[in-house]
């Protein structure tokens, strides 16, 4: 640089020019930044435009695809279908020749039919005269056949009548045979869809032929076949209760007339005995519910009772009394089932050489209602157990009696006594069983038994100047008794206190057997005080009543040995003949003999004024 030259304008120039050159780059990168960032917004708005193009491109080959399959599936259905219709074508050809070739086939059919039908026609005009005439026998034997059973009814009748008077001429025992249903528990151990199958435990071998014939198949024994029994009765296991006390009213009715009654079942454990005396076990109260509604399921105790109070209602009122006593024989020992203690009870002759049990408590009642709740009560009592073969077992023989005193009409001492033959004498003294009986008066503190239940004391007042004397008086008994079942001790399992009941229960059983043996055979000793079953019994089995001994039967195989066994005992009890029985009047005076018998020899009884015939 020349000297002298001043530099500092130069220099400044320079700078401005450079700081504007600066400023302009600057602005110029700003500008270019701003346009960059500006492409870098384009660019994103292409690349996203450019995605969405992709995923449509994208649908639109998947949509293709799918188009062109559907074209093929829908071209290959098309080709099918061509298939078809070519062979529905050809079908059709051949349908359409079988249909011009059918007219003249179905009227060579057509003509065949009228032809076999003017063949038929002929046949059966033919034949008409002949069916008429059939039709004229058969209205003929129809009708043969309604006289024939008319007949045959009629004649069934009558020789039941005559078989029931010689019954009651001879005194024979009634024996009738209830055979029950088969039940879950017959199976034993076995499942219960083999119940009744052959040749199981549970199959039916006890069949009932008719009303008066059953039949056991014991051809699995050896030596043994099929055995068959009669009886007045037989039951079939579908019939009801009702069928059974059908035929045990009758009784009710000659109880009312002056005979003493006894009702007996008999069996093996688990064979019916307190379903047909009482109703079903497994209800509390036997199935009974009350005097205005009958239960079909009600037993004969209940039924007997019914019909026994509806009898009565039919008589005038105040002439008759009904007493009720509840025993059981348990071990050997009589148990007063009303009289709430343990003491000993002995059976005792009286003086006209009837038996009585003159400790047992009486209990007087006016109704069925009564009846029922001493009975209930009693059951309440009564020794059970669970055994194998039944789970509530009767470990007693139930006896239940209800003694109706029935006073027909009295007469004073100046009356005349034009219709009955005897001479009005009063009366002096009760009999000796009636002396001795317990009644208890009504306790003040609370029983057990209802209030309404109990029986009043027998006081007697001082005899008037003429008192009035009974002329037609008699006193019967019903008896009512469920046996404890025989059982079997292998089958029923018992062992202890109930091992000891069953023997005493069996040794009761075989005595009852014995008793009955020896009456058939009319043997000179009859042993009925080898138990007191049988001793307390003795009026009813051997004495002077009608008896009906129920047999009541299991059908399965596993009770075969029992069931004969009970069978057998009912034939026994058939061929028992005791004479014909008598009447029982209790009238002032001179006795009445109302049977066809001699009259017994004077006893002490009759000498104080009574007699028992």
């Amino acid at each position: 640089m020349p000297l002298g030259v001043d530099t500092s304008d130069f220099l400044q120039e320079k700078v401005k020019r450079s700081e504007r050159t600066i400023r302009q780059r600057d602005e110029r990168i700003a500008a270019l930044e701003t346009e960059n960032a500006m492409l870098y917004l384009k660019l994103a708005q292409c690349q996203g435009s450019a995605q969405h193009e992709r995923q449509k491109s994208t649908r639109l080959l998947q949509m293709i695809k799918l188009d062109h399959d559907y074209k093929e599936r829908v071209s290959q259905e098309l080709l099918e279908l061509s298939k078809q219709v070519k062979v529905l074508k050809q079908d059709l050809g051949t349908m359409k020749a079988a249909m011009r070739q059918m007219p003249p086939e179905m009227a060579l059919m057509l003509e065949g039919f009228k032809r076999q039908t003017l063949k038929v026609q002929r046949m059966f005009l033919s034949e008409n005269r002949g069916l008429e005439g059939l039709q004229k026998r058969i209205q003929e034997l129809e009708v043969s056949l309604v006289t024939a059973n008319e007949r045959h009814a009629r004649e069934k009748k009558r020789r039941q009548m005559l078989h029931n008077t010689l019954v009651e001429l001879r005194g024979n025992i009634r024996v009738h045979c209830r055979v029950r249903p088969l039940m879950d528990f017959d199976t034993g151990s076995d499942e219960t869809s083999t119940l009744g199958r052959q040749g199981t435990l549970s199959e039916q071998v006890v069949h009932v032929v008719d009303d008066e014939t059953v039949v056991v198949k014991a051809s699995s024994r050896p030596g043994q076949g099929t055995k068959a029994f009669e009886y007045e009765r037989v039951y079939a296991p579908l019939e009801c209760q009702d069928a059974v006390f059908e035929e045990v009213q009758p009784l009710l009715t000659s109880l009312l007339d002056g005979y003493n009654v006894c009702i007996m079942a008999y069996g093996q454990t688990g064979s019916g005995k307190t379903h047909t005396m009482l109703g079903p076990p497994q209800s509390k109260d036997y199935g009974y519910h009350d005097e205005e509604h009958h239960n079909p399921q009600e037993g004969v105790i209940p039924k007997a009772t019914r019909e026994l109070f509806r009898l009565l209602a039919e008589k005038p009122p105040d002439t008759h009394t009904v007493e009720v006593s509840v025993v059981e024989i348990y071990n050997n020992d009589i148990r007063d089932l009303l009289g709430g203690d343990d003491r000993k009870h002995d059976v005792l002759t009286a003086g006209d050489g009837s038996l009585d049990v003159p400790s047992l408590t009486y209990r007087t009642v006016e109704g069925v209602q009564q009846v029922m709740e001493l009975v209930q009560y009693g059951m309440k009592h009564r020794a059970e157990d669970a055994t194998l073969i039944h789970s509530h077992s009767s470990r007693s023989h139930l006896i239940v009696t209800l003694t109706v005193t029935v006073n027909s009409g009295v007469v004073t001492p100046t009356s005349p006594i034009t219709d009955y033959n005897v001479f009005a004498v009063p009366q002096s003294a009760p009999p000796k069983s009636e002396r001795g009986r317990r009644t208890l008066p009504v306790p003040s503190s609370p029983s057990p038994i209802p209030h309404h239940m109990h029986s009043k004391t027998r006081s007697r007042s001082p005899s008037p100047a003429r008192p009035p004397t009974p002329i037609n008086c008699f006193k019967t008994k019903l008896q009512l008794v469920d046996l404890a079942g025989s059982e079997c001790v292998g089958m029923s399992g018992v062992t202890g206190a109930a091992l000891r009941e069953t023997s005493y229960i069996n040794k009761s059983l075989s005595a009852l057997a014995d008793v009955l043996g020896a009456l058939a055979e009319h043997r000179a000793h009859v042993p009925y005080r080898n138990a007191r079953l049988t001793h307390m019994l003795q009026d009813s089995i051997g004495g002077d009543a009608k008896l009906l001994v129920m047999c009541c039967v299991s059908p399965a195989q596993r009770y075969l040995s029992e069931s004969l066994q009970c069978l057998g005992f009912g034939q026994r009890a058939r061929q028992v003949q005791r004479g014909p029985i008598k009447r029982k009047f209790i009238a002032a005076g001179p006795a009445i003999d109302t049977g066809r018998s001699s009259p017994r020899p004077t006893s002490a009884l009759s000498r104080k004024g009574l007699q028992t015939i």
